[in-house]
């Protein structure tokens, strides 16, 4: 592949997928939370993965965690975001334990970083590019890649989540009656 294929792909990949690098995104509220059904709806997962993935460590709820039978987890914005990232490498056959690798250097990262980030995939690993150069180097390989635009990702999440419930932190966690009943049950058992 000549380094014109490879600047052609790129500059296609842009076109397709928004801005790759230097698009300017939005501050984003520290203290603004999503419940787990939300978080489900706005990375177009199933609430059975978001539950797994949180109890194995893959993306875990960032301002509040399960605390026994009933509690609500509490997602941020950037945990949705690399929930739908995640969802979007299963979609293109990348591995659980490649994911699990990509998961955790996302984690490493600033918010600032993750959204002038794109990560590429050719299947089987996955690599971050942050400049055009870097992109152009990967598909030189002659192998075929696809990539994921982050910023692109997050402006998705954003206009997802414009129309879902939000929750901030400082409001109690609410546990089902349900629960509660059977918490205390226990407690006088």
């Amino acid at each position: 592949m000549s380094v014109n294929d490879a600047k052609s792909i790129a500059a296609s990949l842009q076109r397709h997928q928004g801005m790759l690098f230097g698009d300017p995104l939005p501050e984003l509220d520290a203290d603004t939370g999503y419940r787990g059904p939300v978080a489900c709806r706005a990375a177009d997962i199933t609430y059975r993965q978001l539950d797994y993935w949180a109890r194995t460590g893959l993306v875990e709820p960032s301002i509040r965690g399960a605390h026994g039978s009933g509690s609500q987890r509490l997602y941020s914005f950037r945990d949705i975001l690399v929930l739908k990232i995640v969802k979007r490498l299963l979609d293109t056959g990348v591995s659980l334990q490649q994911i699990r690798q990509a998961v955790s250097h996302l984690h490493s990262r600033g918010v600032d970083d993750l959204a002038s980030m794109t990560l590429m995939s050719d299947g089987a690993s996955v690599y971050e590019c942050t400049s055009a150069d870097e992109v152009i180097d990967l598909v030189q390989g002659g192998q075929g890649v696809f990539g994921i635009a982050v910023g692109r990702v997050w402006r998705e999440v954003e206009g997802s989540l414009s129309t879902l419930p939000v929750e901030h932190a400082d409001a109690p966690a609410v546990v089902d009656e349900l629960a509660a009943r059977r918490a205390a049950k226990r407690q006088a058992g």
